[in-house]
């Protein structure tokens, strides 16, 4: 169990689900075109089978890479990072496999319980996209290093990890409560989708030179290490300068601006990868990465809710 714990990245699944935090909480924030009362539009069924769909989307996506990487020969004794399940032969090739199909059943499961809460027996186009988008979902997750085609090995992850973690998970969530489109919501989708990929283009550039024997054709071996982190720069900073035009176009009172406390850890991280000349010491960053985009999820769902306002009045206004 231990092996499969690890197998698992645990410490990759609290971003995995950032975007659905937000996308959800801002359905609780803002009424629909159709609803008036936030309340009505929130649903803690769809929230609990959305978050469960994620985290089997990326827990499917570590295995298949363990499976993809360890049968390809990528996860060598020249790879920085830790051992993988597979390399370190914890793991048999044939039992990964079994564990990437019943992880791919139980997800498409879930999805289709989210579906069917989402929308019951109504908006059945609706019901069909998402069903699609789904599946789309836990192939591309698979398919990122499984397969002669695999993608992640012709420099596409990023655009992966960018849309599904960023845009589909935020959008695509808060669709499922609102029945519409909320354009507002792409500023921190995008944000969380530049953020996301941030992690990815450090492990990247870690993982630069086996990447390069390998053949794994990376956004960083191609672009070299320099203009990747000129990249890993623009993705953060964007990051925090569009989660700020999104708090300022939505009238963001003073006490819902502590969301910026998560852009100390960020900053901290931007000066850490600047300095830094060894690929091997960028593997900490991965989880101090991971965690302030989480952090930074919660803080700005709770500022959306102006659950701040509410303690402060009720502790010390006397609920004035």
């Amino acid at each position: 169990m231990k092996h499969w714990i690890q197998a698992a990245r645990l410490r990759t699944l609290p971003l995995s689900v950032s975007g659905i935090i937000v996308g959800s909480m801002y359905a609780l924030a803002y009424p629909t075109d159709n609803v008036l009362t936030p309340t009505e539009v929130f649903n803690w069924r769809i929230f609990a089978y959305a978050i469960l769909t994620t985290l089997g989307l990326q827990i499917l996506s570590n295995f298949a890479n363990d499976y993809g990487d360890g049968m390809k020969g990528t996860d060598n004794e020249n790879r920085i990072g830790p051992k993988r399940a597979i390399q370190s032969g914890v793991i048999s090739p044939q039992a990964m496999k079994r564990a990437i199909i019943i992880t791919s059943v139980l997800t498409l499961f879930s999805a289709i319980l989210l579906i069917y809460y989402a929308f019951r027996y109504t908006n059945l186009s609706y019901s069909l996209f998402y069903l699609v988008l789904g599946i789309l979902a836990i192939a591309s997750a698979i398919r990122y290093t499984v397969g002669d085609t695999a993608y992640g090995y012709r420099g596409f992850g990023d655009a992966f990890v960018f849309v599904f973690f960023g845009l589909v998970s935020t959008l695509g969530v808060n669709f499922l409560y609102s029945k519409q489109l909320d354009f507002d919501l792409f500023l921190p989708a995008i944000a969380i989708g530049f953020l996301s990929v941030g992690v990815l283009n450090l492990n990247n550039m870690r993982d630069e030179a086996s990447d390069r024997k390998s053949n794994k054709n990376t956004i960083v071996v191609k672009i070299g290490a320099a203009n990747a982190k000129k990249y890993h720069y623009f993705l953060i900073v964007s990051a925090m300068v569009l989660v700020v035009v999104f708090a300022v176009i939505n009238g963001f009172t003073f006490d819902q601006y502590l969301f910026v406390l998560a852009y100390i850890p960020l900053t901290k991280h931007l000066i850490t990868v600047y300095k830094n000349q060894e690929p091997r010491a960028l593997d900490p960053e991965l989880k101090k990465l991971a965690l302030s985009t989480f952090a930074l999820s919660v803080l700005l769902a709770v500022c959306m809710i102006s659950l701040i306002q509410d303690i402060v009045m009720n502790l010390f206004l006397g609920g004035r």
